[in-house]
């Protein structure tokens, strides 16, 4: 494991998803896991009475993170493979952490909807959109600014929290990026809490 990899999965990543919001006992759904850059430290932040759900469709990448899950007998992650579909039941996860992923998509909507699906209704989401205009910009969000992704992900049922800026792993090295933490809209006959 390189050495950047080595610190942020081993200690960076775990202060950073603290402050993101990750407490102790929740259920987590890393959106587009890769090899685990954020499902490791979060299975940490979780502890035992927690869970991570790692998703991608990437098998190579979940073979990678099924390695490491194994190397550092972590119990609390679970792998699922899929494109946009999650296995999961409606409502079943606390947070959503959907980083460097949603500028594959063209109709991100169903990236929306999906997480959605799966948050309980005191939930919330935690987008890191690179590769938008403003940061390295690059394929659907090449001409895309965080103010027209806050708000398509509000047009989904989210309600837009906090926006704040963090030194954060991208790939295999560490850069400043914009997190973007949002909660679910009240849904028919449920209580957000």
């Amino acid at each position: 494991m390189k050495d950047k990899i080595k610190k942020w999965v081993e200690k960076d990543g775990r202060v950073f998803l603290k402050e993101v919001g990750l407490k102790i006992g929740q259920t987590v759904l890393d959106f587009g896991s890769g090899s685990g850059h954020y499902a490791i430290p979060a299975s940490r932040v979780v502890g035992k009475d927690g869970k991570v759900y790692a998703f991608d469709k990437d098998n190579d990448a979940l073979r990678e993170l099924e390695e490491t899950v194994r190397r550092f007998g972590l119990k609390n992650i679970e792998l699922i493979n899929g494109d946009t579909k999650v296995s999961l039941e409606d409502n079943s996860v606390d947070v959503v952490l959907c980083y460097d992923v949603i500028h594959y998509l063209k109709n991100r909507k169903v990236i929306y909807d999906e997480v959605y699906r799966v948050l309980r209704p005191s939930g919330f989401l935690s987008l890191y959109p690179k590769h938008h205009k403003e940061d390295y910009p690059l394929m659907e969000l090449a001409n895309i600014d965080l103010d027209k992704i806050t708000e398509e992900v509000e047009e989904a049922n989210f309600i837009f929290e906090r926006k704040f800026s963090k030194r954060l792993l991208h790939d295999e090295y560490y850069n400043e990026g914009y997190i973007l933490n949002f909660k679910t809209k009240k849904r028919e006959g449920a209580k957000n809490v």
